[in-house]
């Protein structure tokens, strides 16, 4: 009986309900030392009647070998990975270390964890219950977070339990509190019945209705001067190991040191020390031995048998333990480290070789510690630099920016030789971007190629168009031109494959220093010969659909980008993920193909926030602002704007500021209040938002403001800068458009018909359904309201169909003015009541995916993949895949 969790046992206890109703749930329980989280986590076990249980605790002493946790939990089930899709069997068997490496990044075995969870589901409700979390290797923690975070409706309830400094993102949370008075003086009646009633007052008085501290304080008596409690209690702890007889102390100390629990390593290495198994005789109430594993009463007696031991006799141990683990690599390479006094050559070499080991099974964060540790016991300058250097890589592969910046400038202070220092210029550059000093990886990037020039014109050629990249984003055209000259003053050779990127920054540079129209016949050429640039090229490929859009090609940006998008999800290059993402997003919403744009840039959201990539956020919040703008969501759009502006300000990249201020201007212009539109984006394109190309496509807003509130002479410059863009595109829509401009300005109905017959029937139907609500108002003031009308239920139709409320709102209001009175019928195929991920599911499934292979491509589980169709059929009005596969889904 739990004395005082009502509350807590009702919270996890609902998680078991909605596992047996086959829905999932999470829950992280914070709490001190001894608040009882593990008591908790034991009520759940023996409440799960009728379910599967499967049970993992962090340990400290393996926080630094890779999925140790996750083994840990998953070993029962293991037989059943040959059920999950190849590439993710591949990748789990090579984080666990049952096969060769696969998968490309670490979020694949999450993925992996995630089926294989589901897997067992299939058989009934699952609990899974962790506890000790703040000492899981980082490797378990991504995996098993990642899975988390997209359980569903696959039947498993999952329970953390953790001291503070776990972050659990994005999961529901759980403190734990002390015990009300009540609760504790019945907890420490079940213990010490027999206690003076000024004792009993002492110890709920120092307890703070802290469970182990009732339990523990009556034994101390007034032995411990006043400390926090759980000093206190392994003081107390300490007290007590300190009294068995010497031989058991030292068995103690080595199953402390051991960590694991082996009880078989833990005799063979007490051996060697001249301690037997009969000394455990006396360790009852410290250590329990049972079914090969020895544990200890609570983590903080581990502690204390640590704190009291002498150094000598500690070092003596890992000696021991070092020995007798040859056939555990990894885990003797950490002993014999721990071991050294000094430079020790044998150990750092050891952990470097545990380090390349790691890194085959994506356990990057352990590959880092191994190889800091390693930098540590090294004496040799050149050696030295050469594994800070490969720490500070791997801490940024696991996604620790700060780590990986403080170990790469230690390592930069090493280094004189020109090759290695350009490599950790590079390395710095990529920590810098990732933490949003997008200035500082400029300059090291451009610092660094100098240094390299020389000796490998092609890897200096490379980190000269990654500055490129960086000078674009910042939207700084002198930054670039800088970039640009040094790329074609290297003497670059063909076979070092930068021709189309060199072509691609020179494009880029003549767009910001002379405006986009001017480098667009530079620019076409690189879309063209996009498709063939070989599979796995994921920046040069990104690049060519960045271009496409500069170019105004959004279905070569919209192919290009979705194949990118699928390549990456199919390989796990789950890196890549949220700018291909955005910039599919992106095409899609020029396309007006506004669910799929809201779908994806809602996945590429996602992805973002869960590796890590904070700043590719902006891009794609401000992709899912513009979207909201047209749904006339306000709040949301707003909401979403401001994210874009605070990104702007922390990282200085101006993309996803430049659709934040489009997205307020739309919302405006959609609301008619025009006068605000035109401050707004004339605001917008005095600052660095003018060098992005949302400038050119937002040109078209700033006139229609301006010929709105009868201010024509504003509306030239925009006018200007389209004409000139789509001059040089040469595109049918960019005509239409610029024809609409001149109507407005003009008044001249030859220019509203010209751009009706511009528009494609299908392409971009939101710039169309513009036109005709345009033209349908002037026709009205022209008092001709029946060509009015025509002119206006086209717009209102388009409008719906698209979803853009608040623009039907406006067309189907001109309409009654214009004399209709009827109501125009919305849509009637339940696409626009699907919520971004049905819609991704139910696009998917269209082309004939099973579920397995949709989860796989979605990071979600099949069941769930399953539960969301189940829901998205009524409102498609179908009852089978066969129906589902005869619809439509496009956007238009």
């Amino acid at each position: 009986m739990l004395r005082g969790r009502d509350d807590d046992q009702r919270a996890v206890d609902g998680l078991l309900r909605g596992a047996r109703a086959g829905r999932s749930g999470v829950l992280v329980l914070y709490g001190d030392p001894g608040i009882g989280k593990t008591a908790l986590l034991s009520h759940v076990k023996d409440q799960a009647a009728g379910a599967r249980v499967l049970r993992c605790a962090g340990v400290e002493t393996e926080a630094e070998l890779p999925f140790a946790a996750l083994h840990q939990l998953l070993r029962p089930a293991l037989a059943r990975v040959d059920a999950l899709p190849g590439p993710q069997a591949a990748a789990l068997r090579g984080a666990l270390g049952l096969g060769e490496g696969g998968g490309e990044d670490r979020f694949v075995i999450g993925l992996a964890t995630l089926s294989l969870l589901s897997e067992i589901a299939e058989d009934g409700p699952l609990v899974c219950l962790v506890d000790d979390a703040h000492w899981l290797d980082r490797a378990s923690a991504d995996a098993l977070l990642f899975a988390a975070r997209r359980l569903d409706a696959e039947g498993i309830a999952f329970v953390l339990a953790s001291r503070d400094g776990f972050h659990a993102p994005g999961l529901p949370q759980r403190r734990l509190r002390p015990l009300d008075p009540e609760a504790a003086a019945a907890l420490l009646r079940d213990h010490d019945p027999g206690l003076t009633d000024a004792v009993r007052a002492r110890v709920l008085a120092e307890s703070g209705g802290n469970p182990l501290a009732l339990i523990e304080l009556p034994r101390t008596g007034d032995r411990l001067a006043p400390a926090p409690l759980p000093r206190r209690i392994q003081e107390a702890y300490g007290a007590r190991i300190d009294a068995l007889p010497r031989l058991t102390r030292l068995l103690v100390l080595v199953a402390a040191v051991e960590g694991t629990g082996d009880l078989g390593v833990v005799l063979r290495a007490a051996e060697l020390l001249g301690v037997g198994p009969a000394a455990f005789g006396d360790a009852e109430g410290v250590v329990a031995v049972a079914g090969g594993t020895v544990t200890f009463t609570h983590p903080l007696m581990r502690s204390a048998a640590l704190h009291v031991a002498p150094l000598d006799r500690r070092l003596a141990v890992h000696r021991a333990l070092a020995e007798v683990l040859r056939d555990q690599e990894d885990r003797r390479a950490w002993h014999l480290a721990a071991a050294a006094l000094g430079p020790d050559e044998h150990a750092a070499a050891a952990l470097e070789r545990t380090a390349e080991r790691a890194r085959e099974r994506q356990g990057h964060a352990a590959a880092a510690a191994a190889l800091e540790r390693a930098a540590e016991l090294t004496a040799d300058r050149v050696r030295l630099a050469g594994r800070l250097t490969e720490a500070a890589v791997a801490a940024a592969d696991a996604g620790a920016p700060e780590r990986a910046q403080e170990l790469a400038e230690r390592a930069a202070r090493l280094v004189d030789d020109p090759r290695p220092a350009a490599r950790l210029a590079g390395l710095r550059a990529r920590i810098a971007f990732e933490r949003g000093a997008v200035h500082t990886a400029h300059d090291l990037l451009v610092s660094g190629a100098a240094r390299i020039a020389g000796l490998d014109p092609g890897a200096a050629g490379l980190m000269l168009v990654d500055a490129a990249r960086n000078a674009s984003q910042l939207g700084d055209p002198d930054l670039l031109e800088e970039a640009t000259d040094r790329l074609r003053a290297l003497r670059l050779r063909p076979e070092d494959g930068l021709d189309s990127a060199v072509t691609a920054v020179a494009a880029r540079s003549e767009s910001l220093t002379r405006g986009p129209a001017g480098a667009l016949p530079a620019m076409r050429p690189l879309v063209a010969d996009a498709r063939r640039i070989e599979r796995g090229s994921y920046g040069l490929r990104l690049n060519a659909a960045f271009v496409a859009g500069l170019v105004g090609d959004f279905p070569a940006q919209q192919e290009i980008s979705a194949a990118l998008v699928e390549e990456c999800r199919s390989l796990g290059a789950t890196g890549w993920l949220p700018i291909a993402y955005a910039t599919l997003a992106s095409a899609e919403l020029h396309l007006n193909r506004f669910r799929g744009a809201m779908s994806d840039a809602e996945e590429g959201l996602r992805i973002a926030l869960d590796i890590g990539q904070t700043h590719r956020t902006g891009y794609l919040e401000g992709v899912l602002a513009w979207l909201a703008a047209v749904r006339g969501d306000d709040a949301r759009c707003a909401e979403l704007a401001a994210r874009c502006q605070n990104q702007f300000a922390l990282t200085g990249i101006a993309h996803g500021t430049a659709w934040g201020e489009w997205s307020l201007a739309m919302l405006d212009l959609s609301r008619g209040r025009h006068a605000l539109v035109l401050d707004r984006l004339e605001k917008a394109q005095a600052g660095p938002v003018r060098h992005q190309n949302q400038a050119v496509y937002f040109a078209a807003d700033q006139v229609e403001a301006a010929a709105r509130t009868g201010e024509p002479e504003r509306a030239a410059e925009p006018l200007a800068r389209f004409a000139e863009w789509a001059a040089a595109a040469r595109l049918d829509w960019a005509d239409a458009v610029l024809a609409r401009c001149r109507a407005l300005l003009s008044g001249r109905e030859q220019h509203f018909t010209a751009a009706l017959r511009l528009h494609g029937p299908r392409e971009r139907p939101m710039e169309r359904a513009r036109t005709e609500l345009l033209y349908g108002e002037w026709l009205r003031r022209q008092r001709r309201k029946k060509d009015a009308r025509t002119h206006l239920r086209a717009a209102v139709e388009i409008f719906q169909r698209l979803g853009a409320r608040p623009w039907a709102d406006r067309a189907a209001a001109e309409l009654r003015a214009a004399g209709d009175s009827g109501a125009v019928p919305a849509p009637a195929d339940g696409r626009g009541d699907l919520s971004p991920q049905e819609l991704q599911i139910v696009r998917l499934a269209v082309t004939g995916l099973t579920n397995r292979e949709i989860g796989a491509r979605l990071f979600i589980s099949p069941k769930t993949v399953s539960y969301h169709l189940y829901r998205a059929f009524p409102k498609l009005g179908v009852s089978s895949r066969v129906e589902l596969a005869r619809l439509y889904l496009g956007d238009d």
